[in-house]
């Protein structure tokens, strides 16, 4: 995923969001494959103006990702804080589908078209 959202930005000129789009991909989509056990996961990009909207649909209704304060010591839990931050230096926002079983994050910048 992370690779077809590299390809797939580049190749319309938007390279100016693609580190910042691959990682929340990788976080949201490695997320999504935990908690749905394996089971179809589905990425959108979409591109409304100057916004990139990303969403991770994984099929398991009732989950509602939040980011969360992990300890020095935890192994866990840094990635939606890192997918926050990015949306939030982005000027963009980030949510989570009615029934939990989608999340998404709105990335805004100079787009480069």
């Amino acid at each position: 995923m992370r690779k077809l959202t590299r390809v797939h930005l580049l190749e319309r000129g938007l390279a100016c969001l693609v580190d910042d789009a691959v990682l929340v991909v990788s976080e949201l989509v490695t997320n999504a494959v935990q908690h749905s056990h394996g089971r179809e996961v589905t990425l959108t990009l979409s591109l409304r103006g100057s916004c990139l909207r990303i969403d991770v649909h994984d099929g398991v209704p009732g989950h509602r990702p939040t980011p969360r304060n992990p300890s020095a010591e935890d192994e866990h839990g840094r990635g939606l804080m890192l997918v926050q931050a990015i949306a939030v230096a982005r000027q963009g926002s980030w949510g989570v589908g009615d029934d939990g079983a989608s999340t998404w994050r709105e990335l805004r910048g100079p787009l480069s078209r």
